[in-house]
């Protein structure tokens, strides 16, 4: 479903306190150090960790999940023609099978459809008082869209306490999102007495079922010895399977821990590969890496203007580095204008970027 959830990397930026370790010298690296705050998932699902900033609490949908599924064939039609595309179909579908069989899928489906605006005028009333009918006949996916709306204030005035209520009824449920959620209200403390015990097992049963949110944050909490017993191979294994899922965060910290044997085998060549990846997606943490990497040629082969390109990058970023600002100095300067070309136009994107926020 297009419900949103919070930003998790702030609440776990306010509970946990990741020790800050200087960058990796540009001249020979001997690891590479972890982002200064434990990374926070995007908004994929807003509560979540993440590499470069965690934030604080829930505030406002933005990432979608996928549609609540149809248990019975009857539904199929509905679901079929919303998956499709078709959302003026599967609106039509959708309310035949409710007033023939007072469905709760169905009444999840016109919930979503009529708050996201998707072949019917948006409208957030009538998408809470269908979320609401179809939670009060158990679906546990409205149960999570109408948490959604009542912490994002799109049903009303906000309502923190309601909203919790409904994460938690979900998530006794199993649904995974829901379980996710409510584990950063057990780390965030202010709902509820912080507990990082339990919202290290609302996240491992999240994270049991694929959550990708939910593994990087059991992640974060191996690594810190947060509610569960320290353990970096465990941090490392939960940080490989949400980098798989290509969560860029886990990706980040992973190739962190492979490049420098932590956790896991040392593979700097992987390392490489990985932070060039999550460079590419626009991660200031991974440019800086990279640039440490290609600066030495250690993973990867040296190349002092790609090198110069993502330290740039990756300055506009926010992330600077002193040691990469003296190894450009000692660059030719044909070298220093190939590596500031290169980097030009990801700088002009990003203040372009910066511009339309503003």
């Amino acid at each position: 479903m297009r419900i949103a959830r919070y930003a998790t990397a702030g609440i776990l930026a306010l509970a946990l306190s990741a020790a800050m370790i200087a960058p990796a010298s540009a001249q020979a690296p001997v690891e590479l150090s972890p982002p200064a705050t434990p990374p926070a998932a995007k908004p994929a699902a807003k509560p979540a960790p993440k590499p470069a900033s965690p934030k604080p609490a829930p505030t406002q949908a933005t990432a979608p999940a996928p549609p609540p599924a149809a248990p019975r064939r009857e539904a199929d039609i509905a679901y079929g023609a919303y998956q499709r595309g078709y959302y003026i179909t599967a609106f039509a579908a959708a309310t035949r099978r409710v007033e023939e069989q007072k469905d709760a899928k169905a009444m999840t489906l016109l919930g979503e459809l009529y708050a996201n605006g998707l072949g019917i005028q948006r409208d957030d009333k009538k998408a809470a008082e269908w979320y609401r009918l179809a939670a009060e006949r158990g679906d546990r996916e409205a149960m999570f869209a109408l948490a959604m709306l009542h912490f994002s204030g799109r049903s009303g005035a906000v309502n923190r306490e309601q909203g919790a209520k409904l994460l938690a009824a979900a998530a006794k449920l199993g649904n995974p999102a829901a379980a996710y959620d409510l584990g950063l209200l057990y780390i965030e403390g202010q709902l509820f007495p912080q507990d990082f015990a339990r919202a290290a097992e609302l996240f491992r049963s999240a994270a049991q079922v694929g959550n990708v949110e939910a593994q990087y944050a059991l992640a974060t909490l191996y690594k810190e010895g947060r509610g569960v017993p320290k353990d970096l191979v465990e941090a490392v294994r939960l940080l490989a399977a949400a980098s798989l899922a290509d969560n860029t965060d886990a990706q980040v910290e992973y190739a962190i821990a492979l490049f420098n044997g932590t956790g896991v085998a040392k593979n700097e060549r992987l390392a490489a590969v990985l932070l060039a990846k999550a460079a590419r997606k626009g991660n200031p943490i991974a440019q800086n890496r990279l640039a440490n990497i290609l600066a030495v040629g250690r993973g990867a082969n040296a190349n002092p203007v790609q090198a110069i390109k993502w330290h740039i990058i990756a300055k506009a970023g926010g992330v600077s580095d002193i040691p990469l600002d003296a190894f450009v100095q000692q660059q030719p300067p044909d070298v220093r204008a190939a590596g500031e070309k290169a980097a030009k136009p990801w700088v002009d994107a990003l203040k372009e970027a910066r511009a339309s926020r503003s």
